[in-house]
């Protein structure tokens, strides 16, 4: 009896439209030959018909970015297909490096004074003042034991969830993402509790008591566990 040949592509129907499943044990080759083959019956060929997304899920297979492009020019070759993602459970030493850095917490125990500059990849925790004119940016979110009188800028890779919270807000600027809050009205007197600021649903940021953290930003800590 003939042995039944192993498939290297499933191709499923979603409600957003398609999702590739790629064998990870076979040649690059292989898989590029079956790709071609099966997208190339007649139900996958629909060219005035409307626009349907793909999702490319690669398995153990890292994928360099020259056969990401064979594989989505095999898929978008005369069809009305269009490739939205490539996904894959392994990555380079490179990317897992720099998601290490974008992961930790950095401790800096310093003024930060007029003209500098303090920047980091993952959370800042600052013990110390940012003074007028001096500026502290975080990938993450930004924690100051201190005053804030300066400027802080969390979030600067486009995270709208990063936070900054301070001992004492009295910041010239605050930004979080692209969002900016310059010099608040909000303070009025001196307070002494510790405050953060936020983006809101409305994509206004917000300024208020630390305490609401808990319930605004429940995966903030990456600690388990508790009392």
């Amino acid at each position: 009896m003939k042995a039944q040949k192993q498939q290297f592509v499933t191709i499923k129907g979603t409600k957003d439209g398609l999702t590739l499943h790629l064998d990870d044990s076979c040649s690059f080759e292989e898989l590029l030959n079956e790709l071609e083959q099966m997208l190339s019956l007649k139900q996958y060929i629909h060219e005035d018909g409307p626009y349907i997304t793909v999702n490319v899920k690669a398995g153990n297979r890292l994928l360099h970015q020259k056969q990401q492009d064979q594989i989505e020019a095999v898929i978008q070759k005369k069809r009305n297909l269009v490739v939205e993602t490539f996904e894959s459970n392994v990555v380079t030493k490179d990317h897992a490096l720099q998601m290490k850095k974008e992961a930790e917490v950095v401790s800096v125990a310093k003024m930060i004074r007029s003209g500098q500059v303090l920047k980091v990849e993952g959370d800042l925790l600052l013990i110390g003042d940012v003074n007028p004119g001096g500026t502290v940016i975080a990938r993450g979110n930004i924690f100051i034991m201190g005053t804030l009188r300066g400027i802080a800028h969390a979030g600067y890779n486009g995270n709208k969830s990063a936070v900054i919270a301070a001992s004492v807000m009295k910041p010239s600027q605050i930004r979080i993402c692209d969002i900016v809050n310059r010099a608040p009205d909000y303070i009025q007197t001196e307070k002494h509790e510790m405050e953060c600021a936020y983006i809101d649903e409305s994509e206004t940021i917000i300024i208020d008591r630390l305490q609401q953290l808990t319930h605004l930003r429940p995966n903030l800590t990456r600690f388990e566990g508790g009392i």
